[in-house]
C-alpha cells in the first residue's frame, strides 16, 4: 500500500504527539512554543542533507509501494514529517518534566563543580571524541560499518559541542529530567522501527550495516540512530535552557523587559564564559528555592508556570519574607524577637533610604547584612529585589511580626474580627501587593493606573482570604506554639477562652470556628477573584494558579478530605494529584 509509511505516523507518532499536546497545552508559554519551533527547525535542516545523502547512496531505501510519492531532495514526505514529529514529541516530554525546575539554580562553572563532576565531563568529551574518530574510520573503510559511521560522524560533533559548553549545567540537573526524555522516546521509537523494518516500510542496505540486532528486526544502527537523535534534541534543549537561565539570572545580560527573545541573545548567553557567573547570586537563588520547596509546596508548584525572571524575583521575595518570619518565630524570647525586627527595619532603612532613594551603597547594605544576620539569612536579605518593590508593604510586614510578639507575653492580641483582618493585612496582603508590583515591573504589557489600583486592592483582599485559610489550617499547630489567632469574641460566643483552644485545639467547637473562618475566607476570595481577570494574559494564569492552589487547602478543610502533612503534625495538606489537577484545570480555563 502506498500509504504504509503514512500509517506508521497515523498509528504510532501522531496519537502520542496529540496526547502530549493535550496534557501540556495549558502549561505551555510563548517561550515554550518558541523553543519548540527553534528545535524543530534546527533538527529539520540539520538532518535534511544527511538523510538525503543516505537515500541517494542507497543506504536507506523506501519501496515506492509504501510511500505516498512526494519527495524533497530524494527524501519521502513521510520521512520529512518524522524529523518534525520526533523532535516535537521529545521536546514536549522534556518540557513536561522540566516545567517545575527553576534552571537558574543549576548554573555553575568549573571552579564551583566538584572533582567527580569535572571528571565526568572530561570523560564525556573523550568518549564523544572517540566516537567521532570511530565513525570516520568506519566511513573510510566503506564496508559494513558505513551506516554506523555516518551516524557517529553526523551526531558526534554536535553532541560534543553542546556537552562541552553545557556539560556542567547538564550534570547539575535532576537525572530524571534528562534521562527520561532521552530514553522513553528512544525505546518507543525502537519498537516502532522494529515493526517497520519487519514489514519492509524501510530497509537498510545489507552491505552498509553490521548485521547485529538488538531484538527481532531492530538493527544496531537504527537503535544507535534513535538514541543519538533524541540525545541531540535533549542536549539542544538543555543548551537553550542554560542560555535562558543566564539571561534571567543576571539582569545585566538582558536589561529591561524585552517583548521577544532573539536567537542571537540566547546564543550569546549559551557561549558566555561560565567563569564570569556571579555564583554568589546563583547560590542565593538555590537557597531561596530550597526554602520555598520546604515551606510552601502550593506556591512552589504555582511558581513553575511564571516566566523566568519574574519567577526568580518572586522566589527571592518569598525567601526574604520566610527568613524574616523564621528569625522572629525561632527566637528564644520576646526581646530577642524584637531585636530581630529592629535589625530588619534598619536593613530596610539602609536599602531604601529616605524617600525611597538609597543613601548607602550596595556594599554598605551587604556589609550590614553580613555583620548582623546569621549565614542562612544573608542571601535572602541581599537578593530581595528592592529596586522593583515599594518599601511600605515590607515595613507593614514587620508590624505584623510585632503582633505575634504579644503571644510571648501570654497575651492574645486577636480580640475581634477587625484584629484578625488587620493581622492578615500585615502578614499576607502586604506580600500579595509586593508580588503584584513584581508582576507590573516584569510584564511586557503596561496597564493603566486605574487597573493597577483595582488589582492592588484585590491583592489586599485576597491576602485576607489566604491568611484566613492559613489560620484555619493551623489551629492545632499554632496552639502547640501557645498561639490562638481565632478572634476572642468568636470564642466567647461558643463559651470558650483562648486557653481552652490551647488545651484542646481539636474539640468540636474549634472545628465549628474553623468553618466560620473558612466561610469568611471564601467571602473575601469571591470579592477579589473576578478582578484578577484584569491581569495581562501572560501572567493571569500563573497568578490564578497560585491563588487556587492555596484556596484548595480551604476546600479540603471544608470537605475534611485533606491528608496529614509529612512535616507538620496536625496540619492537613492537599494531595499532590489534586494540586496538579487544580493547576492544570486553572490554566486550561485562563
Amino acid at each position: 500500500m502506498a500509504y504504509e509509511y503514512a500509517l506508521v505516523h497515523l498509528i504510532y507518532t501522531i496519537p502520542l504527539a496529540g496526547a502530549l499536546t493535550v496534557i501540556l497545552k495549558p502549561l505551555l508559554t510563548r517561550l515554550d512554543l518558541y523553543k519548540i519551533l527553534v528545535l524543530i527547525l534546527i533538527a529539520f535542516f540539520a538532518t535534511l542533507p544527511w538523510d538525503s545523502y543516505l537515500i541517494r547512496h542507497g543506504i536507506w531505501t523506501y519501496p515506492p509501494s509504501v510511500v505516498l510519492g512526494p519527495r524533497l531532495f530524494w527524501i519521502p514526505i513521510e520521512e520529512l514529517f518524522f524529523f518534525i514529529i520526533q523532535t516535537y514529541i521529545t521536546t514536549l516530554l522534556y518540557i513536561l518534566l522540566n516545567k517545575p525546575i527553576l534552571h537558574a539554580q543549576f548554573l555553575t562553572n568549573r571552579e564551583e563543580s566538584p572533582l567527580p563532576t569535572r571528571r565526568v565531563k572530561a570523560l564525556g568529551q573523550i568518549l564523544l571524541s572517540v566516537a567521532i574518530l570511530v565513525g570516520a574510520v568506519l566511513i573510510k573503510d566503506g564496508a559494513e560499518g558505513t551506516y554506523l559511521g555516518l551516524i557517529l560522524i553526523w551526531a558526534g560533533p554536535i553532541t560534543l559541542l553542546t556537552w562541552s559548553f553545557s556539560g556542567y549545567f547538564l550534570l547539575q540537573l535532576p537525572f530524571a529530567c534528562i534521562a527520561i526524555p532521552i530514553c522513553l522516546p528512544t525505546i518507543y521509537l525502537w519498537f516502532v522501527d522494529e515493526l517497520a523494518l519487519g514489514r519492509g516500510t524501510w530497509a537498510i542496505q545489507s552491505e552498509t550495516k553490521l548485521g547485529w540486532r538488538l531484538w527481532g528486526n531492530l538493527e544496531l544502527e537504527e537503535a544507535v540512530f534513535f538514541l543519538a537523535t533524541n540525545t541531540l534534541i535533549v542536549f539542544g534543549l538543555v543548551a537553550f535552557d542554560r542560555g535562558m537561565a543566564v539571561l534571567d539570572t543576571f539582569p545585566g545580560t538582558r536589561p529591561g523587559v524585552p517583548r521577544r527573545i532573539s536567537i542571537r541573545s540566547v546564543m550569546k548567553a549559551i557561549f558566555t564564559d561560565p567563569a564570569g557567573y556571579d555564583m554568589k547570586r546563583v547560590k542565593g537563588i538555590r537557597e531561596a528555592v530550597n526554602i520555598l520547596r520546604k515551606k510552601s509546596r502550593s506556591f512552589y508548584l504555582a511558581s513553575s508556570v511564571f516566566p523566568g525572571r519574574l519567577r526568580i524575583d518572586l522566589v527571592l521575595l518569598y525567601s526574604f519574607c520566610r527568613v524574616a518570619d523564621d528569625l522572629v518565630d525561632d527566637s528564644s524570647s520576646g526581646p530577642e524577637a524584637l531585636a530581630w525586627i529592629e535589625k530588619l527595619t534598619e536593613y530596610l532603612d539602609l536599602a531604601y533610604g529616605a524617600g525611597g532613594k538609597p543613601l548607602h551603597s550596595a556594599t554598605e547594605v551587604t556589609n550590614y547584612a553580613e555583620k548582623n544576620f546569621p549565614m542562612f539569612a544573608q542571601s535572602a536579605l541581599e537578593l530581595i529585589p528592592t529596586s522593583l518593590l515599594p518599601s511600605r508593604p515590607l515595613y507593614e510586614l514587620l508590624d505584623g511580626f510585632k503582633m505575634d510578639l504579644a503571644f510571648t507575653r501570654a497575651e492574645f492580641p486577636i480580640k475581634t474580627e477587625l484584629d484578625i483582618r488587620a493581622y492578615a493585612h500585615r502578614v499576607a496582603s502586604t506580600v500579595g501587593e509586593l508580588c503584584l508590583w513584581l508582576v507590573f515591573r516584569h510584564s511586557s504589557v503596561k496597564l493603566p493606573k486605574e487597573k493597577e489600583s483595582k488589582l492592588i486592592q484585590a491583592a489586599i483582599t485576597m491576602g485576607h482570604a489566604l491568611q484566613y485559610v492559613n489560620i484555619a489550617r493551623d489551629i492545632q499547630v499554632d496552639a502547640e506554639m501557645g498561639r490562638v489567632y481565632l478572634p476572642s469574641d468568636w470564642l466567647s460566643e461558643e463559651g470558650l477562652t483562648p486557653q481552652d483552644i490551647l488545651t484542646n485545639p481539636r474539640q468540636p467547637k474549634a472545628e465549628a470556628l474553623r468553618q466560620r473562618l473558612l466561610a469568611l475566607a471564601f467571602k473575601e476570595y469571591e470579592k477579589s477573584r473576578p478582578i484578577m481577570n484584569l491581569l495581562p494574559d501572560e501572567i493571569r494564569g500563573p497568578l490564578v494558579v497560585a491563588v487556587e492552589s492555596y484556596m484548595e487547602i480551604g476546600r479540603v478543610l471544608r470537605e475534611g478530605s485533606g491528608v496529614p502533612s509529612k512535616t507538620k503534625r496536625g496540619r492537613a495538606t492537599v494531595p499532590r494529584s489534586r494540586r496538579l489537577w487544580v493547576a492544570w484545570k486553572t490554566l486550561s480555563a485562563s
